[in-house]
């Protein structure tokens, strides 16, 4: 299992706060975009040669993390 802390930051100075892959501005939202839109992690890749297949992996573990966590708020 991955450690995600050693792929994804929070900075308030980079995207507004969004979680991004550590070193780079691609937020963990870009890369769930791009993975929904039909691009495979070899497509990603080659498009962002600073990004690992790790660091899509962690991606995608994040957003799974944040969704096991969230509340739903009924009105």
């Amino acid at each position: 299992m991955l450690d995600i802390k050693q792929y994804i930051e929070i900075n308030s100075e980079v995207r507004f706060g969004k979680p991004c892959i550590k070193g780079t501005r691609i937020a963990v939202q870009d890369i769930l975009e791009w993975l929904s839109n039909n691009m495979s992690h070899q497509e990603i890749l080659e498009d962002f040669p600073q990004l690992t297949n790790n660091d899509i992996l962690a991606a995608l573990a994040f957003a799974a993390n944040r969704e096991k966590i969230a509340t739903l708020v009924s009105v």
